[in-house]
């Protein structure tokens, strides 16, 4: 599933391509046909991202909700537009461009009362800069879950992913494991501060890199890593790899059904 990043820079690229532009609509597939009519023709007035959550705004008044999921992706181009091919659930274009997307786990019309329904489920998001960290902190230290498991909790912290959420642990020196309960006031600051800079830089990049300058390979004369990923990383998936400061062995485990990474010594 896309991290918070990655719906971030597809809401940059959707306001780059219609914002302020009429733009038409419809679904090739025909289970988004009666919304891709009421869309169809009005105006882009913005695009933004909640999370993992890509919210469009038109001039009629609708609110498109758009959840990739595991499967869903967006795919554009310039005209002419290509003609459909296989399960597309929503096309948009006006003259010159074109997006289509297939495979979504949520692709709807919401009415006001549901956006706000949907804001008030979910937790802040560090990359847009108006989350209460405090409030964060305060769900946090009250449990004691795992803080990896917290960390991807969609209600407590929105758009962090698995990559994000090992990375940011080991940077901070705690393992997967630790409970909320044991966070103090001050780590907190540190990751959510950490949280914010990687994923803001993520949007920025496309992709996701989590070492200090000094441990990149062109510092370390290390091969870079390869990985459909992308980015350098400490700890996500380097099992039994070296870990870049330490040298010991990365650990591997499980947590709800997901593979947890950590480095038993730089995360003590």
């Amino acid at each position: 599933m896309p991290e918070g990043h990655t719906i971030h820079r597809l809401a940059l690229r959707h306001t780059e391509l219609f914002a302020g532009k009429p733009v038409s609509a419809d679904s090739p597939q025909g289970r988004f046909a009666a919304g891709a009519s009421l869309i169809s023709g009005a105006k882009l007035e913005a695009a933004e991202a909640y999370g993992k959550h890509l919210l469009h705004t038109y001039s009629t008044g609708h609110t498109l909700h758009i959840h990739l999921g595991l499967y869903g992706k967006f795919r554009e181009g310039t005209a002419p537009m290509p003609i459909p091919e296989g399960e597309l659930r929503l096309r948009l274009w006006h003259k010159k461009h074109w997006v289509e997307l297939r495979g979504p786990n949520t692709c709807e019309l919401l009415t006001e009362a549901e956006i706000e329904a949907l804001r008030g489920r979910l937790g802040a998001d560090p990359i847009r800069g108006d989350g209460d960290e405090a409030a964060v902190f305060a769900r946090l230290k009250r449990s004691n879950a795992p803080m990896a498991g917290l960390l991807l909790d969609q209600s407590i912290v929105a758009g962090a992913g698995l990559i994000f959420a090992l990375e940011v642990l080991y940077r901070a020196g705690l393992r997967p494991l630790t409970p909320g309960s044991k966070l103090t006031r001050k780590k907190w600051h540190g990751i959510w501060a950490d949280l914010e800079t990687l994923m803001r830089q993520a949007v920025g990049t496309g992709r996701i890199d989590t070492v200090w300058p000094q441990h990149l390979p062109e510092a370390m004369g290390r091969p870079a890593r390869v990985d459909r990923h992308g980015g350098e990383v400490y700890v996500y998936r380097r099992a039994s790899l070296p870990c870049l400061v330490c040298g010991t062995p990365v650990s591997r485990g499980e947590l709800a059904g997901r593979n947890m990474y950590w480095c038993a010594v730089c995360q003590s």
